[in-house]
C-alpha cells in the first residue's frame, strides 16, 4: 500500500502526514468493494489499565481527558497542535504543576470516536470507512480539528474521503446515511444527510451500469447487462428496479426523505415508486405487526406494560403513515393487493381514520384487481365481535360504485346529438366519440362484473361468521347493482352458508335475506339445490319451481305439471303458476303491474293509500299461503319425508316434495 509521506516530529515520534492519500477497496465476503482509507503509519500503542487508557511513551502524560466513563492519560503537544477546542479549554484553565483534567461529557461518538481522533494526532494508523466516517467527522468537528489549526487536519481529510469516495459508492452512501441515525443534529448541521440523500437519488435516476454497485443487486444487474453494455429486453424491469431492495436498510425517516428526493427528480416512473414502497413494506411491516401483537399480549397480561405497548404501536404507526403519504397519485402505481395489505396493517396498528380513508379511496380505484382473500380485513375493534371489518369493505365498495361508471348502454340520443354539435363539426368525428364512449362504458361495466364476482365470494367467507349481523350481510350484497351480477349462483351459495351458520333466524329475517336473490338468474343446478333447501322461505321455493318450468318451456323441454290440488290452492289466492312473480330483489318490485306507483297514483293521495292497503293485504295473503301449504301438503300428497326418495318420485312428486321440505 502506498501510504502517506511521513515527516518525523519531536521526541513523541508523531508522524506528520503530508501529500495525497491513497484509498483502498475492502473486498470481504460481507461487504465487497467498499472503500476505506488509512491515515498514519505508527503502530497502535494505546493500552488500558482498568478504566484508564494510556499511550506507551517515554514522556509522562500531562493531560487527562474524561470521555463518558473512560479516562485518557495523554500529552498536550500532539493533541493541542490539532484540536482548537482543547487549546481553548486549556488556555482558560489555571496553570498547575499536576496533570490538567478536561471533561468532555457530550462528546459525539463516545470513546471510539475520540480514540480515533487522538490516534490521528499521534500519527497512529487509523482506518476510515462508511461505518465510522460519520462519528469521526462529528468528533473532529467537535474538537475543531480544522485547517485553521493545521493544514491537512482531520476535518479536511475526512471531507476529501467523503466527497471523492463515499458519495461515489452505492453501498457506502447507504451505510453512511443509515449511520447518521446516531448523530441526527450533527449530521444535519454538517450536511452529511442531505449530501447522502442527493447522491442516492442521483444514482437511482442513472443507469445501473454507470453506478458503483456494491450490494446484493450488483451481480444480478451485471448479469442483466449484455457483453457490449446494452440492456437485455427481457430483464429491463429488473434493471430499472435494482435499487428498491437496497434502500430498505434505511430507517423510515431517512427512507421517507430519500423517496421524496427520488420523486421530486421526476425521472422514476410511478410504478417503480410503488414497487419500491411494496418492497420496503414487505421488509418491515410483518415484523412490526408481530411486535405490536406481542406488545398487546404483554399489556393485557400486565397493566404495567401498557405504556410500552402504546410506544411500540405509535412508533410503527408513523411508519405506516409515511408509506401511505409516499404512494404515487397515479392509478395502478401500487397493486390493489398491496394497498389492502396496508389497510389490514392500519387496522392492526389502529391508524388514523384519514390514513384508512386514503387507502380505501385508492383501493376503490382499482378494486377489480382484488381477490377475496385480500378483502378479508381482520377486525381489530374491541367493541365488535365479528371476525372481519365489514364496514371498511362496504366503504370501499361504495366509493367504487360512486366513480361515475355506467352499464354498457348507448348514451341517450339527445345528449349524443348535443355532444356531436358541441365537440365536432362533422358526423364522422361525432361517430368516433360515440364509439369511444361505448368502449369506455363497456370497460367500466367489465370491472363491475369482476367486482361482483369477488364480492359474492367475499360474502361466502363472511357468512360463516356467527356474529355477523344480517343487516351488514345484506348491505354488502346490495352494494352491487343487479346488472353487475350475470348470475346469482354465488350469491345463493353465500345465502345458504349464512342460513346454516345462523339457524336462529326467524321467518321474517329469512324472507328479508332472500329478497336480495333473483331466482331468474339461478342456474339449473342452483335451482335443484334451492328447491330442496329446507332453510329457504316457501315463496323462494315456489318462485324457483315456476322459473324452472318457464326455462324448460322456453327451451322446448318437458314441463312437469303441478298437482291439481296445489293449483287450486294457489288459484284461490290469485297466484297463477304460468305467471311467476317477479324476482326477489330489492331493486325489482314484486307488486303486480296494476299496483305499481304510477304517476297518477303519486298525484292522488287516495290512490297511494289504496296501493299501500293492497300491498299489505297481498303480503298477508302470501303469509297465509305459506301457512296453508304447510298444513295441507303433507296430508294431501306426501308420505313421511324420511321414507321418500327424490330419485324415485315422479316429476310432480319432486315438485311437491321441494315445497314441503322448505316449510318452517
Amino acid at each position: 500500500m502506498n501510504g502517506w509521506q511521513l515527516v518525523s516530529d519531536s521526541q513523541f515520534g508523531v508522524a506528520r502526514l503530508a501529500g495525497e492519500n491513497t484509498i483502498e477497496e475492502e473486498n470481504t465476503g460481507q461487504n465487497p468493494h467498499m472503500k476505506f482509507m488509512k491515515l498514519g503509519s505508527r503502530p497502535d500503542t494505546f493500552y488500558s489499565i482498568e478504566a484508564v487508557r494510556s499511550l506507551s511513551s517515554d514522556v509522562s502524560s500531562d493531560l487527562i481527558i474524561q470521555v463518558k466513563r473512560s479516562r485518557y492519560m495523554l500529552h498536550k503537544f500532539p493533541l493541542l497542535s490539532k484540536c482548537l477546542r482543547l487549546q481553548r479549554i486549556c488556555s482558560e484553565s489555571p496553570e498547575t504543576l499536576q496533570r490538567q483534567i478536561i471533561q468532555l461529557p457530550d462528546f459525539p461518538g463516545g470513546i471510539e470516536a475520540f480514540e480515533l481522533c487522538a490516534k490521528f494526532c499521534y500519527g497512529i494508523t487509523i482506518t476510515l470507512s462508511a461505518y465510522n466516517i460519520v462519528e469521526v467527522r462529528c468528533a473532529a468537528e467537535y474538537l475543531q480539528m480544522t485547517e485553521d489549526v493545521e493544514k491537512g487536519n482531520l476535518v479536511y481529510k475526512v471531507e476529501v474521503f467523503f466527497n471523492s469516495c463515499i458519495l461515489h459508492g452505492w453501498k457506502d452512501t447507504i451505510v453512511t446515511l443509515q449511520s447518521t441515525k446516531a448523530f441526527p443534529l450533527w449530521s444535519e448541521d454538517l450536511g452529511i444527510r442531505s449530501r447522502c440523500i442527493e447522491s442516492i437519488a442521483y444514482k437511482i435516476s442513472t443507469h445501473p451500469s454507470k453506478v458503483s454497485l456494491s450490494h446484493s443487486h450488483s451481480r444480478r444487474v451485471q448479469d442483466d447487462i449484455s457483453c457490449n453494455g446494452a440492456e437485455i429486453q427481457g430483464h429491463r424491469p429488473t434493471i430499472k428496479g435494482w435499487w428498491a431492495e437496497d434502500i430498505t436498510e434505511l430507517s423510515i425517516d431517512l427512507y421517507w426523505r430519500t423517496m421524496i428526493a427520488i420523486k421530486s427528480g421526476g425521472k422514476i416512473p410511478s410504478n417503480l415508486i410503488g414497487h419500491a414502497l411494496q418492497v420496503y413494506a414487505s421488509r418491515w411491516l410483518p415484523t412490526i405487526l408481530a411486535k405490536v401483537k406481542k406488545a398487546n399480549r404483554e399489556a393485557a397480561a400486565s397493566s404495567s406494560d401498557s405504556d410500552s405497548a402504546t410506544e411500540v404501536t405509535s412508533k410503527h404507526r408513523l411508519l405506516l403513515k409515511s408509506i401511505v403519504s409516499l404512494l404515487p397519485s397515479e392509478k395502478g402505481a401500487a397493486s390493489c393487493s398491496f394497498l389492502l395489505k396496508l389497510l389490514k396493517a392500519a387496522n392492526i396498528l389502529n391508524a388514523s381514520s384519514s390514513s384508512k380513508m386514503e387507502l380505501a379511496r385508492r383501493i376503490a380505484l382499482q378494486l377489480e384487481e382484488a381477490r377475496v382473500s385480500d378483502l378479508l380485513i381482520p377486525c381489530s375493534s374491541h367493541s365488535s365481535d365479528t371476525l372481519y371489518d365489514v364496514d371498511m369493505v362496504q366503504t370501499i365498495l361504495e366509493q367504487f360504485m360512486s366513480q361515475g361508471q355506467s352499464p354498457p348502454t348507448s348514451p341517450p340520443r339527445s345528449k349524443l346529438g348535443i355532444e356531436m354539435i358541441r365537440r365536432s363539426r362533422s358526423a364522422e368525428i361525432g361517430n368516433i366519440e360515440f364509439q369511444e364512449a361505448r368502449r369506455s362504458s363497456s370497460a367500466s361495466h367489465s370491472s363491475k362484473l369482476k367486482v361482483a364476482r369477488t364480492v359474492d365470494g367475499y360474502l361466502q367467507e363472511i357468512a360463516k361468521d356467527k356474529n355477523l349481523h344480517l343487516s351488514k350481510f345484506i348491505a354488502i350484497a346490495e352494494t352491487i347493482p343487479s346488472f353487475s351480477r350475470q348470475d346469482h349462483d354465488d350469491l345463493y351459495r353465500a345465502i345458504d352458508i349464512y342460513l346454516k351458520a345462523h339457524p336462529a333466524l326467524n321467518k321474517s329475517e329469512r324472507k328479508k335475506l332472500c329478497r336480495i336473490l333473483d331466482c331468474k338468474k339461478l342456474s339449473v343446478e342452483a335451482c335443484m339445490h334451492a328447491a330442496q333447501n329446507e332453510k329457504l322461505p316457501l315463496r323462494v321455493v315456489v318462485q324457483v319451481l315456476f322459473f324452472e318450468q318457464a326455462r324448460a318451456a322456453a327451451t322446448g323441454g318437458k314441463v312437469a305439471e303441478l298437482h291439481s290440488n296445489i293449483k287450486a290452492l294457489l288459484a284461490s289466492h290469485n297466484i297463477v303458476p304460468s305467471k311467476p312473480t317477479g324476482p326477489l330483489s330489492t331493486t325489482t318490485s314484486n307488486i303486480p303491474a296494476d299496483d305499481q306507483w304510477s304517476m297518477s297514483g303519486i298525484r292522488s293521495p287516495k290512490s297511494r293509500i289504496s296501493i299501500l292497503k293492497s300491498k299489505t293485504a297481498r303480503d298477508k295473503d302470501l303469509d297465509e299461503i305459506e301457512d296453508l301449504l304447510s298444513s295441507r301438503l303433507s296430508v294431501l300428497f306426501l308420505p313421511d319425508p324420511e321414507e321418500c326418495s327424490i330419485s324415485c318420485c315422479s316429476s310432480i312428486e319432486v315438485a311437491t316434495k321441494r315445497i314441503k321440505f322448505c316449510l318452517f
